[in-house]
């Protein structure tokens, strides 16, 4: 169970670009998911590069994924979040985000916290 107040609202998220991540990570919407990346997007888990594509089927939308976002710092593009999935259940997880000037994330990295 959650808490009301313990957690960072979706829409109360200072960055605009991850305010829309997190909102389709837990939408499961893969499309507005992915028109949030650069085209030559990566990403990184736990300090070693990823297959974007692969992983985010994997770790995300086939999987369930769902964050929960506890604290933001960096003006909102590092994340402190509980991040559940169908396969590895819930987790204390960091994300950090670069955002291009157009908006959209060229970059992504999470790892346990």
């Amino acid at each position: 169970m959650t808490l009301t107040g313990m957690t960072i609202q979706p829409a109360k998220l200072s960055d605009p670009a991850v305010r829309a991540f997190v909102s389709a990570v837990n939408a499961h919407d893969r499309e507005a998911f992915l028109s949030l990346l650069t085209p030559d997007a990566t990403m990184a888990d736990d300090g070693s590069d990823r297959d974007l594509a692969e992983w985010i089927d994997r770790e995300i939308f086939s999987s369930h994924g769902h964050m929960e976002v506890d604290n933001e710092s960096n003006g909102g593009r590092v994340l402190l979040a509980r991040y559940s999935n169908d396969t590895w259940g819930e987790m204390r997880t960091k994300w950090q985000f670069v955002v291009e000037d157009d908006g959209r994330i060229s970059r992504f990295e999470t790892g346990q916290a």
